[in-house]
């Protein structure tokens, strides 16, 4: 299990690599005056549920993430429905979307800005009140279905910034 001491060498590693703060971010996810508590790097896949749409059309609805939140190689956390991330410290926090910002290409899910609705546990994540979604690579999954109740995953990479106020 990662100590208290990794997670703060990961803090300070991440805040100087260029993935976490290359470019200025979208306004409508930037998160101004709000310091960076840890980021990681995620895999795993958007899981979308086949539904009858307003038109009575069948299509794709998003469903639930699962993913694995790394740091340095290492599993340091999971990603899952709530939407809600958790680390093996025993934190684990449940964010509502606040703003998005769409992805680079057509197939990548949007960047996204949450705030921290609720919070269980202590450890890393109990100082944090904002999520930010960067960085991601596919997860998207248009178009109609079949058969409605089918699911289906689409593979998706991000980048997960978490941050608190002051």
């Amino acid at each position: 299990m990662p100590t208290l001491k990794s997670f703060a060498f990961a803090v300070l590693a991440l805040t100087s690599t260029p993935a976490f703060a290359a470019e200025p971010l979208p306004d409508a996810i930037a998160a101004p005056g709000e310091s960076i508590v840890l980021g990681v790097h995620a895999e795993g896949a958007q899981v979308y549920e086949c539904k009858a749409a307003a038109d009575g059309k069948l299509a794709w609805a998003f469903r639930e993430p699962i993913a694995t939140l790394l740091s340095e190689g290492k599993t340091i956390g999971r990603h899952y429905a709530g939407p809600s991330w958790e680390l093996t410290d025993g934190s684990a926090i449940v964010g509502k979307a606040i703003g998005n910002a769409p992805g680079a290409t057509p197939a990548d899910i949007p960047w996204l800005k949450l705030e921290v609705a609720s919070r269980r546990g202590s450890g890393v994540l109990t100082p944090v009140t904002t999520v930010q979604r960067i960085n991601t690579h596919g997860g998207k999954l248009d178009g109609s279905c079949d058969k409605a109740g089918e699911f289906r995953s689409a593979p998706y990479s991000a980048e997960y910034v978490f941050l608190k106020k002051g």
